[in-house]
């Protein structure tokens, strides 16, 4: 392609307002541009890299025994009736009616679909297992798109569905993917962990997430540098210090005049924050295909701890949570900042409260807690001794400088992007749908199912991310929109040979043929970030040759035209070999 005939214009600056790095390269470079929030347009350089990369995730699919499909963007509610999704999925899930006044849903991802389809296409054990995937544009309406391509609204996504018999059979596929996950990543040259993860509105028995370590992601993920647990902060567990043994000691109500914190009452008392209980107020919602009801969440962890929002819902089984207000928290017979689960009453039109308590909590004797009446807290609140608990459950958030569960070593947190995810799902939709197999022992069964996504796009933003510099981007080979950007300097009879050369040889060439300063050319070379750079000028041609700079190092060297193919191609060779040397077996944690 020749750069005086591209679509697509580079820019000196970053639009107003874009933070994210590999935003402000890709827009500068003319890759990307912004259409409306979390809507992105991808130029040709963009599209040729997202090929590239969908390509790996083919590869890599094929593999393991993966058959390509394409299935619609846009689908009846019915099915998503019958999972529940319909009624438990928020306003990022986009639904519209038809002229027929149909309820319809724009696609976020597809585990409906491949079930419903498993109910004509699979009729006995003798056709499991299978894998299929298709690579498809999704829309999910996310209420805080940021990043740019990091969190959009409108994305391209390689989610792929196994089929099996039974568990056994999830359990094979799920760890072929977990391997092909982290080829993918390494063939586009991004450092990838696998954490553990929530199963979120996906459901099913087990998950984990492919996170690429930057500061730019939202994800807080808590890892061990001495035995390697890593999960996502919604889910990870820690070693909670154990407290000291005492003899139980009866109530005592003391006077702590505004004392609403925690801080502020182990202060006034002296005593340390792992001594006292903290009270969280969460009005749990439960749809119940498609009959709402609420539930007042009295939650209740140890002073040196926060409530961990994701365990708590999982715990409560609700479909979301919010804070409850103060006058929801008086309703119930609670006083805000000095609240008590003794003695509190179900409000109008809800159920009674769910007292949930953490179980570092009835490990813990003697905690200072609200005494239900302002200005004033309990000693020696103890549990059950005092209050019935509805659950007891590990509710509490895990940070830095708490105990490894597995070894016992400091835990630090991390900033990080999913980008990738992959589910243990089980029978929950088949079953939902009726998707079933015939057994050889002539049951009928629900198929076993398995999810894993990739999100194409964001993918490339976490390439960006990690292959600049201050000059622009630094894009692996695999990924590079072209593997050689051609610049001439006023030799351009000499440069149209070294380009119709180089596609012979099929070489993929961006080939700057502008009337432009070398300053504008040489900058938009470096922004663009093709990993090699071919030179042709007066000043080459009188040191003997056609100059070649690889993007990624300093050192530039002068090649005979005539050698210009063969060290171009062994160039492209040793690149590929140094992202080869990257795809490793990984050990499944």
């Amino acid at each position: 392609m020749k750069l005086s005939h591209h679509f697509g214009a580079t820019l000196r600056e970053a639009p107003a307002g874009v933070e994210a790095v590999s935003a402000q390269l890709l827009l500068r470079a003319g890759y990307i541009r912004q259409l409306g929030q979390g809507l992105f347009s991808y130029l040709p350089l963009a599209k040729r890299a997202l090929v590239k990369i969908e390509n790996i995730m083919r590869e890599e699919m094929n593999a393991i025994g993966g058959q390509e499909m394409t299935m619609p963007v846009t689908h009846p509610a019915e099915i998503w009736k019958a999972t529940g999704r319909w009624y438990t999925v928020g306003p990022e899930m986009a639904r519209f009616k038809d002229r027929k006044d149909r309820d319809m849903v724009l696609a976020m991802t597809h585990e409906e679909v491949v079930a419903d389809l498993c109910k004509t296409e699979i009729k006995s054990y003798k056709q499991l297992p299978q894998l299929v995937y298709h690579i498809q544009m999704k829309f999910r309406d996310d209420p805080r798109p940021r990043a740019g391509l990091i969190r959009v609204r409108e994305f391209t996504m390689k989610d792929s569905y196994s089929l099996d018999l039974d568990d056994a059979g999830l359990d094979v596929q799920y760890r072929a993917h977990y391997q092909a996950y982290f080829n993918i990543f390494n063939r586009c040259g991004v450092p990838a962990i696998a954490v553990g993860s929530d199963v979120g509105m996906m459901g099913g028995s087990l998950a984990h997430e492919y996170m690429y370590l930057t500061p730019v992601g939202e994800d807080t993920l808590v890892l061990c540098r001495h035995c390697g647990y890593a999960a996502n902060r919604q889910i990870a567990r820690f070693a909670k210090k154990p407290a000291a043994p005492e003899e139980l000691k009866p109530l005592d109500k003391v006077a702590t005049p505004d004392c609403k914190t925690i801080d502020a009452l182990a202060a006034l008392l002296k005593i340390p924050k792992s001594k006292t209980a903290k009270a969280v107020f969460m009005i749990a919602g439960h749809e119940g295909a498609g009959k709402p009801r609420e539930e007042f969440i009295f939650a209740i962890v140890r002073g040196d701890m926060e409530v961990n929002e994701t365990k708590l819902t999982n715990v409560t089984k609700a479909d979301w949570l919010r804070p409850a207000t103060d006058d929801e928290i008086r309703a119930v017979g609670a006083t805000p900042g000095y609240a008590s689960p003794i003695g509190l009453v179900g409000a109008h039109g809800r159920a009674p409260v769910q007292v949930v308590v953490d179980d570092a909590v009835p490990a813990s004797p003697n905690l200072v807690a609200g005494a239900n009446e302002a200005g004033y807290h309990l000693l020696n609140r103890n549990t059950p001794r005092d209050y019935a608990a509805s659950v007891v459950a590990d509710i509490a958030a895990a940070g830095d400088g708490d105990a490894c569960i597995n070894c016992g070593h400091e835990l630090y947190t991390s900033r990080g992007v999913e980008i990738g995810n992959i589910f243990k799902l089980g029978t929950r939709y088949s079953a939902a749908i009726g998707a079933t197999y015939l057994a050889a022992d002539g049951t009928s069964k629900p198929i076993v199912m398995g999810s894993y996504g990739i999100g194409s796009g964001r993918l490339l933003a976490c390439v960006a991310e990690e292959h600049h510099d201050e000059r622009g981007l630094i894009l692996p080979i695999t990924v590079a929109p072209y593997q050689v950007h051609l610049v001439s300097l006023g030799a351009a009879d000499v440069a149209e040979r070294v380009y119709r050369a180089l596609l012979a040889a099929n070489v993929e060439v961006l080939f700057d043929d502008r009337d432009e300063s070398p300053g504008v050319k040489f900058a938009d070379a470096d922004l663009i970030g093709l990993p090699i750079r071919l030179t042709v000028s007066a000043k080459s041609l009188k040191s003997g040759g056609v100059e070649l700079k690889r993007r990624d190092q300093k050192d530039v060297a002068i090649i005979a035209e005539s050698d210009v193919v063969a060290r171009v191609q062994q160039e492209i060779k040793s690149l590929l070999d140094e992202i080869a040397a990257k795809v490793v077996p990984v050990p499944m944690k």
